[in-house]
């Protein structure tokens, strides 16, 4: 039981002052995006920090970073905690850097107080977890889970046009002093704490979150195509109009999918005309649809929906539309002795908690394919994150780390 070990709450805190220069925007945010220079600025930190307490660093093919401290039985599967450190390009200094470095804490807790555990504990800093440089997103855990890198990443390139085979090298040997390992092993449960990015725990006025699952996630490409014509001269009973295919069809969608099951999410994220003269009839009209559900059913309904609505929009307005799924995420339910576990612990530390589901995906969505995993959130100031003014309260970080502490000892006790 971990209840009486107390965390440093001052040095959490001024891990994540310290982390948060690296990157600095003007609004008090971060730009620390996957595999830059500032990228492996904080690894690098983060290693030195491990060093100072005789901790051992590791790093795979992938660029994940591992701190490990051994257990009596260095032979046991780790215990494994963390999060990430890359950032959105304008995004805030908690998303993923918290779980991280409370992690690193609990590890620092436990060196502080001479705990012996009977398995390694080990924090990971998990490579690309945004997306937003290279995609796909959740890069390093994903690659973690599956034990190897999947063929098609081998040519990819940044929105910058970096090459991640070049970029993987420049951060793999930016830590020699990192001994390399195999690409994903043996591992007991995974924990993350991470923001909650929404405004539930606010709301009701609760420092932790024990999420239980992660919403299934589908993007979907649309490609309308119509006639480009003169917009002063082509009458309305002439115009083969792709705009007013995604219109209307949009309006009923939007109208529809939301307001009808509270669980659902809808959401057009970018939309781009041809040939974009001011003047013209575009010819064709491309947008991408996010929509999100804890249920493969209700997923595949509202795919169905969308696919119909623009098929007979565009069959009423002489023009096609091509519908193709670009991504697709099945939701993932949590063991429920991990959530049990995680609501045991924050009763005895008389944190109030209740249990949830996560909208977004994040790295414990691939490691619960290979171990136990769940994961803790904190709340975030009016629910706002992948932007600079994302806060975290101070006492819950602080909460957050509490409750992670707790856990991995229970967990390890088991």
């Amino acid at each position: 039981m971990g209840d009486n070990i107390a965390i440093n709450g001052e040095r959490l805190l001024a891990n994540l002052q310290r982390f948060a220069e690296i990157g600095a925007t003007p609004k008090g945010g971060v730009n620390r995006q996957a595999l830059t220079d500032l990228d492996r600025q904080a690894r690098r930190r983060l290693a030195e920090l491990a060093a100072k307490r005789g901790f051992s660093v590791f790093q795979d093919e992938i660029a994940n970073l591992f701190i490990r401290r051994e257990g009596r039985n260095p032979a046991l599967p780790p215990m494994l905690i963390g999060s990430h450190l890359d950032s959105q390009p304008l995004g805030g200094k908690f998303d993923g850097a918290l779980g991280t470095l409370a992690a690193f804490e609990v590890l620092e807790t436990l060196e502080d107080h001479g705990i012996e555990t009977e398995r390694p504990v080990e924090v990971v800093a998990f490579t690309n977890e945004e997306g937003c440089r290279f995609a796909p997103g959740c890069m390093g855990s994903m690659a973690f889970a599956a034990g190897e890198l999947p063929a098609s990443w081998q040519d990819l390139r940044a929105v910058d046009g970096a090459s991640l085979a070049d970029e993987l090298a420049a951060t793999l040997a930016s830590l020699p002093e990192a001994t390399m390992r195999p690409l994903g092993f043996p591992v007991f449960a995974y924990l993350e704490v991470h923001i909650e990015q929404g405004r539930l725990l606010e709301s009701e006025a609760l420092s932790i979150g024990i999420v239980t699952g992660i919403q299934g996630t589908r993007w979907l490409d649309v490609e309308l195509t119509g006639q480009t014509a003169h917009a002063g001269t082509t009458l309305l009973k002439f115009r083969r109009d792709p705009m007013r295919v995604a219109v209307q069809a949009l309006a009923g969608l939007y109208d529809h999918i939301m307001p009808s099951d509270e669980r659902a999410r809808f959401t057009v994220g970018r939309m781009s005309l041809k040939p974009g003269a001011v003047n013209a009839i575009p010819e064709s009209v491309r947008l991408t649809i996010d929509i999100r559900h804890p249920e493969t059913p209700a997923l595949d309904a509202m795919e169905q929906i969308i696919r119909d609505s623009f098929a007979r929009q565009a069959g009423e307005q002489d023009c096609q539309a091509i519908v193709t799924r670009i991504f697709d995420m099945p939701p993932a339910e949590f063991p429920s002795t991990m959530a049990d576990t995680l609501s045991a612990c924050a009763d005895r530390l008389q944190l109030g908690s209740r249990r949830m589901l996560s909208g977004a995906f994040h790295d414990a969505l691939f490691m619960n394919r290979i171990a136990p995993a769940a994961m803790i959130f904190v709340p975030c100031r009016d629910g706002l994150s992948h932007n600079e003014l994302e806060h975290v309260e101070p006492d819950h970080s602080i909460a957050g780390c509490r409750l992670l502490a707790a856990a991995v000892l229970d967990l390890c006790a088991s």
